[in-house]
């Protein structure tokens, strides 16, 4: 290619909301163009598509015909926007949100695009804010802790909600002909990737983290059976082999190039995670580098040489993020949405007017006024689990928490001390990783919660510590677009690639000497609440939502006849 026909590849991020294209020059990473396509359907919650059955509390699902419609309308639309040619793409790859899961057949059809199961929730994606299989979950950590099943312990002991194996148990014990029927069970991560190639393939990060990947083999049949006898055969629904990230998962297929608008044959790299691949993006690679993606919630991913038990975690995963390293997650249920529902709940219509008077949001307008306050001034505390807690926890039962309101308490202190509680539910996650003997070194940031200076002081006042960010708006699409750069050939590995290609701004904020240390002892009576609630002090939390369950709708049916 001649510089003015550079080589390019695409990054496609399919995030809970929508879908992004990204299209960068492969030799130094620069956005060239980039589209975003809003899922139709967005978060399936209340009811199925076309006012048909409710769904009952902690249930969240997807529309598989909202990803390939991405495909559709943000890829072409990407390369006008660049005003690149298909025949310089010389790579594509994707990420997705995990652990996103849906039971397709044989051939890769999704169960709910078949007349017969239309009506039935089960066979739909759940998305990974699906919470409802939590019973599954504390099933499969017991009967892990009464058969000493080994891989407990690289799951921080506890497995989540939002995993494969619950989410497939749930299907099981409430409609066992979806799960009969479910030929594949597959993350999404990977079924997009089938979508564009034809070919079925499988990735070490959605295996590992979300689907008991441990030193080569999922969980035996035996304990499966111990699970439920008919789940047994489980694994035979995930089973394929592993292929290595940033590795070619195929070429592009005929249809999917008309469905696009690439070349057919052009190289399509396997399927990643969001969080894992932004670590590429933001060159956040090495050992010790935590990065932390903010947005609805935050996922905090790490490299390490070093392999422990740490406690709390969603998994620690040999080549997890990058080959030759153990890759650590942790994360937090809720940031954004927490802020939002402040916005929602808590803010007044006047201040709305405010907002929309001065030309500004609300989220801005409770920042600027909270920003104002010094350290302890709105009397606050508050526990950040209004989507349940992820790590260190691993409880999605858990809920939020405010301690201290008056009839004073204004807006901006319910905001702000929801802010300060994620921040101190990152500084718990790091803290924990440091006390297992795996070292924190540097702290990036990236995620659409760059854009609130106010929140960003304020983590870095908590942790103590210099924050950088990722100096890029779309993270995963450029993560996803370097990798698509080492399948193409174009790198050697995934590491020289970030190198060229990533965006990084070192020490975009340090830490205020005094509000740092006002905020150390606050952070203790966080501590002090966070084990109370969390850890079986009170068990109030888990009594209400069960109250709550007992009182809305029930399990959906397993037909609609």
């Amino acid at each position: 290619m001649t510089t003015d026909t550079p080589a390019v590849t695409v990054g496609v991020d399919f995030g809970t909301l929508s879908g992004r294209a990204l299209v960068l020059d492969v030799e130094d990473g620069r956005e060239l163009g980039s589209a975003v396509h809003e899922y139709t359907h967005a978060v399936v919650d209340r009811t199925l598509p076309g006012g048909g059955l409710k769904l009952p509390a902690d249930w969240a699902l997807q529309i598989p015909q909202d990803w390939r419609d991405v495909l559709r309308f943000a890829v072409p639309s990407a390369l006008a926007d660049a005003g690149v040619r298909s025949s310089q793409v010389i790579g594509i790859a994707t990420d997705f949100t995990a652990c996103t899961v849906l039971p397709t057949t044989w051939d890769g059809t999704p169960l709910c695009e078949l007349p017969r199961f239309a009506a039935r929730p089960h066979a739909y994606p759940k998305l990974w804010r699906h919470h409802a299989a939590q019973p599954e979950a504390d099933l499969i950590v017991r009967r892990a802790e009464e058969s000493g099943q080994r891989w407990l312990a690289r799951y921080g002991g506890k497995i989540s909600s939002e995993w494969q194996h619950a989410k497939a148990l749930q299907v099981l014990l409430e409609d066992s002909e979806v799960y009969a029927a479910s030929d594949r069970w597959i993350e999404a991560a990977d079924w997009i990737v089938w979508q564009l190639t034809g070919e079925e393939t499988r990735n070490p990060c959605t295996a590992g983290y979300k689907g008991v990947y441990q030193d080569d083999a999922y969980p035996d049949a035996a304990f499966l059976a111990s699970l439920h006898p008919d789940f047994a055969d489980f694994t035979a629904k995930i089973e394929h082999p592993l292929s290595s990230l940033g590795s070619p998962a195929g070429k592009l297929s005929p249809a999917a190039a008309e469905l696009t608008g690439l070349r057919a044959g052009t190289v399509v790299a396997v399927g990643n995670v969001d969080a894992h691949v932004t670590s590429a993006a933001a060159r956040a690679l090495d050992p010790g580098h935590m990065l932390a993606i903010m947005g609805t919630s935050t996922c905090h991913v790490m490299n390490s040489d070093v392999l422990a038990e740490v406690p709390g975690m969603c998994g620690v995963v040999r080549d997890g993020i990058v080959p030759g390293l153990w890759g650590y997650e942790a994360g937090q249920s809720g940031v954004g949405d927490i802020l939002a529902w402040a916005v929602r709940t808590a803010a007044p219509h006047e201040y709305a007017v405010e907002a929309r008077r001065r030309g500004i949001s609300v989220h801005e307008l409770l920042s600027e006024k909270a920003a104002a306050q010094p350290v302890g001034g709105h009397g606050l505390l508050a526990l950040d689990w209004h989507s349940g807690n992820r790590s260190v926890l691993v409880d999605h039962h858990l809920s939020g928490l405010i301690v201290g309101l008056t009839l004073d308490t204004r807006p901006e202190d319910i905001y702000r001390a929801l802010v300060e509680a994620t921040a101190y539910g990152t500084r718990t996650i790091i803290e924990t990783f440091e006390q297992a003997g795996v070292p924190v070194t540097e702290f990036t940031a990236a995620g659409g919660l760059l854009k609130n200076t106010f929140l960003m002081q304020t983590y870095c006042d908590i942790l103590n510590r210099p924050v950088n960010v990722l100096a890029a708006e779309q993270g995963p699409a450029l993560g996803a677009a370097i990798h698509a750069a080492v399948a193409a050939g174009a790198y050697t590995d995934i590491r020289a690639a970030s190198a060229a290609m990533g965006r990084l701004e070192r020490h975009a904020y340090t830490p205020d000497p005094a509000r740092a240390a006002a905020y150390d002892p606050v952070y203790a009576e966080y501590r002090a609440l966070h084990d109370h609630f969390g850890r079986g002090g009170s068990d109030v939390m888990h009594r209400l939502r069960a109250l709550r369950t007992d009182t809305s709708t029930t399990t959906p049916p397993a037909s609609n006849c």
